[in-house]
């Protein structure tokens, strides 16, 4: 006559109390700032409940689902760990491709030596870039946002550099600190941006670089480069800089890519 096991409930119970320890062992291990003395004790545990037969499943919860040399690695495989390990590097936040600016500024500073000699056009590397500053007498009437037909050759020269760079070009007009108040502008504010919007129209236009690459401000009297007191001052500040961004400059700009959208007609309210 066979007696019937009434102890087997032990059996089940050991595997519950088992898995319950391993749990408590992985929450440990987690919550300890120590990552490496906690990963000490994970592998300690793990080989030792590996050695005396535990199931896969106990397996499974200290070492992630076991791959196919066998082993287990919690953080390469498991819920939501292999998926991480081959999804794709995140591209959205790639930089513009930049290039070093001193040659750029060797190549400028050459081909307009005549312009920088008689005080038309500042060539300087600045800790955003490369800043090309263009006079205004230079390259606008007085009081206008006509660019003047003569100052085209240095400025195709200007241009041509750009079309073989990536870097993105920010086109900032200034002016002195006297007020105009004409038909056209009625302030400096509107001068100066419509400086900046000529010289993208010249290089967008007439040498057909990408209007994408450019940004545009008016900057009035705000930043000046010299004193407004006297007339050489004043004609240092009425300028239109060029500024090739670099790298450190280009880490903190918002991409165009990310800028809100304006909503379609159907969804405004």
């Amino acid at each position: 006559m066979v007696h019937a096991n009434h102890e087997r409930w032990l059996v089940s119970y050991a595997d519950f109390i088992t898995l319950l320890f391993a749990f408590f062992v992985v929450m440990f291990a987690t919550s300890q700032t120590d990552r490496a003395k906690a990963q000490q004790v994970s592998d300690s545990v793990k080989a030792a409940l590996e050695k005396g037969g535990v199931k896969t499943v106990v397996r499974e919860i200290l070492g992630g689902a076991v791959d196919t040399k066998g082993k287990g690695n919690a953080m390469l495989k498991g819920p939501g760990g292999e998926a991480r390990q081959k999804a794709p590097p995140d591209l959205s936040h790639k930089p513009v491709s930049v290039i070093e600016l001193a040659p750029s500024m060797k190549y400028l500073t050459k081909s307009l030596e005549a312009e920088i000699k008689a005080g038309k056009v500042e060539v300087k590397l600045a800790p955003r870039g490369l800043v090309i500053s263009l006079r205004e007498a230079a390259f606008f009437p007085s009081g206008a946002d006509e660019i003047i037909p003569g100052s085209y050759p240095p400025l195709e020269k200007i241009g041509n550099m750009l079309r073989g760079l990536g870097n993105p070009v920010l086109l900032e007009g200034h002016t002195d600190s006297i007020p105009i108040h004409t038909a056209r502008f009625r302030s400096n504010w509107e001068l100066s941006a419509g400086r900046s919007i000529a010289m993208l129209e010249f290089f967008s236009t007439r040498l057909e670089l990408p209007r994408e690459r450019f940004g545009i401000a008016g900057y009035a009297d705000t930043h000046p480069i010299a004193g407004n007191d006297t007339a050489a001052g004043r004609a240092e500040n009425r300028r239109v800089d060029v500024v090739i961004l670099n790298q450190n400059a280009i880490t903190f700009a918002v991409p165009t890519t990310q800028l809100p959208k304006s909503p379609a007609p159907d969804e405004k309210k």
